[in-house]
Formats: C-alpha cells, sequence, structure tokens
C-alpha cells in the first residue's frame, strides 16, 4: 500500500503498477535512468529510477525519483539525483531542471539539497501527508551551479 504522499486513500500495489504502466506507455518525452545498488550481494541490483520529464520548447525539465524501499537511507537517492542533473546540464544542455516535494518528505528535501537542488517557493497547501493539507516546495537547479566536467560524459567517455 502507498498511504501519505500525497494519497488522500490508500492505493493498492496492483493499482499503483497499473498507474506506472499507463505512465510508461506515455513517457516520449522522458529520459529515464534506473539507479542501481552497486554494492548489493550477487553484484549490481536496481533500487529505482530517476526521470527528467522535458519540456523540449524551452528546455526545462521536471525531475522525478522513485526508490524502493531498499533503496532509501544510504545516499543513493543524492548521488542519482547529482548524476542526473549531470546529464540534464552537460548532456542535454537543459536550462532549468524543477521538481515539487511535500513539505513532509524531509529526507527527500535533503538528499535533493545534497544534490544541488535550492527551495525557490511553495504551493500553499497543495499537496496531503497522511490526510491533512500541507505545502508542496518548488525546487530548481541552474546548470551556473554545476560548473566544471561532467562525471556522466567522464563516465562513458572513460
Amino acid at each position: 500500500m502507498i498511504i501519505g504522499y500525497g494519497r488522500q486513500t490508500p492505493e493498492s500495489l496492483e493499482s499503483r503498477i497499473e498507474g506506472y504502466t499507463s505512465q510508461a506507455r506515455n513517457m516520449g518525452n522522458q529520459e529515464r535512468f534506473t539507479v542501481y545498488d552497486l554494492t548489493a550481494d550477487g553484484g549490481p541490483r536496481p533500487v529505482g529510477t530517476t526521470a527528467l520529464r522535458i519540456d523540449h520548447y524551452v528546455r526545462t525539465a521536471e525531475y522525478v525519483i522513485l526508490l524502493g524501499s531498499e533503496g532509501r537511507g544510504r545516499g543513493l537517492a543524492s548521488e542519482a539525483t547529482r548524476l542526473t542533473l549531470d546529464y540534464g546540464f552537460h548532456i542535454t544542455q537543459l536550462r532549468v531542471i524543477w521538481l515539487k516535494v511535500l513539505e513532509h518528505n524531509i529526507a527527500g528535501i535533503r538528499a535533493y539539497q545534497t544534490a544541488g537542488f535550492k527551495e525557490v517557493g511553495r504551493l500553499r497547501r497543495a499537496g496531503y501527508w497522511l490526510g491533512a493539507e500541507c505545502d508542496e516546495i518548488l525546487m530548481d537547479a541552474i546548470p551556473d551551479d554545476f560548473p566544471g566536467p561532467s562525471a556522466v560524459r567522464n563516465l562513458v567517455e572513460g
């Protein structure tokens, strides 16, 4: 069950999987990446995804990350976010990458800040957390915050 992260009512795993399947069919303008746990016993194991929902007309993108429970609490969110920002700015040449996060998602906010996002505003009472209204925090990152060589380019060109 997913409950509390913006939902007013619980959602079954089957319903959420169908929702993800529907989203996947409509993702033609998204760059998607799989997040791997490289320290897992038995070798690398997928633990989540990141995505950039790109608006090609204005060269901006919304950032989205989904991590399973086995991928949380170990810095993977910050690292995956940083690498996705690096890709967005150094490879795709985006002008700004932004996100919205519920104010009670303290771990998410900390991971986004560690990766380079900055708070730029709030949508007051725009979300729900455990059935109660809450603010959504707007965060963004710009290329000026990521100078120097690209870690992504270095990994690929090796």
